[in-house]
């Protein structure tokens, strides 16, 4: 037991850089689980974000079509992107993330660019009232919704509002997946969360990986 704990502890800072948006993000490599980024102490991109995320697509990708069109919402170093892409290989990829530091970070240490997507620093919000407002845009089959700013999710993208965007946004037989915390404190926000939800999509199903809740939804 003592050989496995030093095993998963023996980590190293690679890179230790401040956000104006996240503050202090760090660059991680650890033999359990390779290299991953942190902010306050919670992995944001790689590590086992990327198993949560796992864990979630497996039991949604065999709905949808591989070719498709998907965007993800805080895009961060690019776990949930890698996924997409490993199980729908030719699916368009639109990745949107405030933060241009964290999305360069994972480009230098989690190969962001190999993915292929086409990525936007925005702010969520306005990203999709941007898209809403412009007639020849297309739908998303699948939006994966995952915008963190350390341990909160900022309010407004809480908010009926941005839940009423998102669903505009979503073709009529398309998933879309809200990742929140599920530990502690955390465990109710996210269950009042969920509740907000099930008043905007006729189908909602919780997933539980790791100290995470996944609420998949349909139209």
């Amino acid at each position: 037991m003592g050989n496995a704990l030093d095993f998963f502890a023996a980590t190293k800072v690679v890179k230790r850089i401040k956000s104006p948006i996240n503050g202090e993000i760090l660059v991680v490599r650890s033999l359990g689980f390779g290299t991953y980024i942190q902010v306050e102490g919670l992995t944001q991109s790689g590590g086992v974000v990327y198993d949560v995320w796992k864990h979630t697509l497996k039991k949604v990708h065999r709905t949808l079509s591989t070719n498709h069109h998907t965007l993800i919402l805080g895009l961060g170093g690019g776990s949930a992107a890698k996924l997409v892409r490993k199980y729908y290989p030719e699916a368009e990829i639109t990745g949107v993330d405030l933060d241009p530091i964290i999305v360069e970070l994972g480009k230098k240490y989690l190969k962001l660019e190999d993915e292929k997507i086409n990525i936007i620093i925005s702010d969520a919000l306005d990203f999709l009232t941007t898209h809403n407002s412009q007639p020849k845009t297309h739908n998303f089959d699948l939006i994966l919704i995952d915008m963190y700013v350390g341990t909160e999710v900022p309010k407004k993208l809480e908010t009926d509002e941005f839940i009423k965007k998102v669903k505009l946004k979503l073709a009529e037989d398309g998933v879309v997946v809200f990742n929140r915390l599920y530990y502690g404190e955390k465990r109710p926000l996210a269950v009042k969360f969920m509740h907000k939800l099930e008043k905007h999509f006729s189908s909602l199903t919780p997933i539980y990986p790791e100290a995470n809740v996944m609420y998949v939804c349909r139209k």
